[in-house]
C-alpha cells in the first residue's frame, strides 16, 4: 500500500494505474459474500432496509427478508446469505421490481444503534494535537486505544444538515471509516473479533471542538461536545472492498472537500495504529457488544502531511506547529463538507456524505 503517487485531482482516485486495466476484483463472481446495503425514509423511527446495486443506481426492497438494518443484523447468519442473493440478481438486472434510487430518498442505513464506539487509531492525529499544546504522546497510546461512547440514538443522513446552537462552539466535521458488527462476546480475542466485522461505513463525525476542553478537564469525557454523527448512504460488506480490505483495515483514501475545495486525501489503511479487529476486541473487554454496534476509526490521517487532513482541528494544528498560530477557522453557517471513498476503478463505494452546516 505504500509508494503511490497521489493525484491532485480530488474526485480522481488517487490509486488509478494499470489496475485498471485489468477485471475488478470486486465483480460478484469472484466473491460470494458481496453486498450493499441502505434505509429508505418511510417515515418510521427505522426505516426501510434495502439493497442497493453496485453503482448505487437502483435499489430493492426486501421485506420478506428483513425490514430495517438491525433485523437483518440480529439474525445474520440466516438472513445476509438471502439478501446476498438479491444483490447479485440486481446487478444482474434480474429483479422485477427494482426502482432508480434517488439519495435525498434514503436515511442514515442505521438512524439509531445500540452503541457508537469511535476510536483513535491514528496516531499522527493524536501526536500533531498534543504537540500544538506542548504535550508528549504517552508511550501507552501505542499498545492501548482511545475511545469514546459517542451518540449513537439519532444517526444523521448522508444529504441532511448538522444544526448547531451557536458557532462560537467551534464546529469542526471528521472523515472516519467504522465497521458495524454482530453480537459479540465478551472479552472475544483480535483473531475471533475480526469475524464480528458485517458491515464497512464511513461517516462524518461531528465535533463542537470549543466545548471540548472544558469536558475533558472534568475527566469524565465528551457529552456537550459531541452531536450527531452522519453516515454515508451505503453500508457494504467487507469482501464487497475486495482487495482493499486487508488485516481488518481499509486501504482507500478517505476524500475531504470542503466548501467546494479540495481539503485531503489520506490513506484510511496507513498509519492506522490499531486495525478494527484490534479496537472491537478493546471496546469488548469487559462487555458484550450487541448485534448493529458501530466502531469508528477515529479521524484518518497520516504523517504525510502533504495528503492533507480530515478535520479543521487538525489543520489548524499543523498551521500552529508551522507558523505559531492558527489562521484557519472552524465551520460557520452556511459551510458545507462533502465525504467520499472512491474504489480502484473509480467506484463512490458508501456514496457522498454532504453536509451543511446550520443554525438551529
Amino acid at each position: 500500500m505504500m509508494g503511490r503517487v497521489y493525484l491532485t485531482n480530488w474526485w480522481v482516485n488517487p490509486l488509478y494505474d494499470n489496475k485498471l486495466k485489468k477485471e475488478s476484483t470486486r465483480d460478484s463472481t469472484t466473491r460470494d459474500k458481496n453486498m450493499k446495503l441502505a434505509t429508505l425514509n418511510n417515515g418510521s423511527r427505522d426505516g426501510q432496509l434495502i439493497v442497493v446495486s453496485r453503482d448505487n443506481s437502483n435499489a430493492v426492497m426486501v421485506n420478506e427478508i428483513a425490514t430495517t438494518m438491525q433485523q437483518a443484523l440480529d439474525d445474520w447468519a440466516e438472513l445476509s446469505p438471502q439478501l446476498i442473493e438479491v444483490y447479485d440478481k440486481l446487478n444482474k438486472g434480474e429483479v422485477a421490481d427494482a426502482f432508480e434510487l434517488d439519495l435525498t430518498m434514503l436515511a442514515a442505513p442505521m438512524p439509531r444503534s445500540h452503541q457508537f464506539l469511535d476510536g483513535s487509531a491514528y496516531l499522527a492525529h493524536v501526536e500533531r494535537v498534543r504537540k500544538a499544546r506542548g504535550a508528549e504522546m504517552p508511550p501507552s497510546f501505542l499498545v492501548d486505544p482511545l475511545m469514546y461512547q459517542g451518540t449513537s440514538d439519532s444517526f444523521l443522513a448522508a444529504h441532511a444538515d448538522v444544526v448547531v446552537t451557536s458557532e462560537d462552539y467551534g464546529i469542526d466535521f471528521e472523515s472516519e471509516v467504522a465497521v458495524i458488527v454482530d453480537d459479540v462476546p465478551m472479552a472475544v480475542s483480535v483473531e475471533d473479533a475480526a469475524d464480528h466485522i458485517k458491515l464497512v461505513c464511513i461517516l462524518n463525525d461531528v465535533s463542537l471542538r470549543n466545548l471540548i476542553p472544558a469536558e475533558l478537564a472534568k475527566g469524565f469525557g465528551f457529552l456537550q461536545s459531541k452531536p450527531p454523527t452522519a453516515l454515508s448512504p451505503f453500508f457494504v460488506t467487507p469482501d464487497e472492498l475486495g482487495d482493499a480490505w486487508q488485516d481488518t483495515k481499509l486501504h482507500l483514501p478517505l476524500h475531504t472537500r470542503y466548501n467546494g475545495e479540495w481539503f485531503g486525501f489520506p490513506d484510511a489503511g496507513v498509519d492506522m495504529q490499531f486495525n478494527f479487529a484490534q479496537l472491537i476486541a478493546h471496546a469488548a473487554k469487559t462487555r458484550p457488544l450487541s448485534a448493529g454496534a458501530m466502531i469508528g476509526s477515529g479521524t484518518i490521517a497520516n504523517e504525510d502531511e502533504s495528503l492533507g487532513s480530515s478535520c479543521l482541528a487538525e489543520k489548524r494544528v499543523l498551521e500552529i506547529i508551522k507558523d505559531g498560530k492558527a489562521t484557519t477557522p472552524f465551520m460557520s453557517f452556511g459551510d458545507d463538507v462533502e465525504i467520499k471513498m472512491l474504489a480502484e476503478n473509480g467506484d463512490n463505494i458508501f456514496g457522498t456524505i454532504h453536509n451543511t452546516i446550520v443554525k438551529a
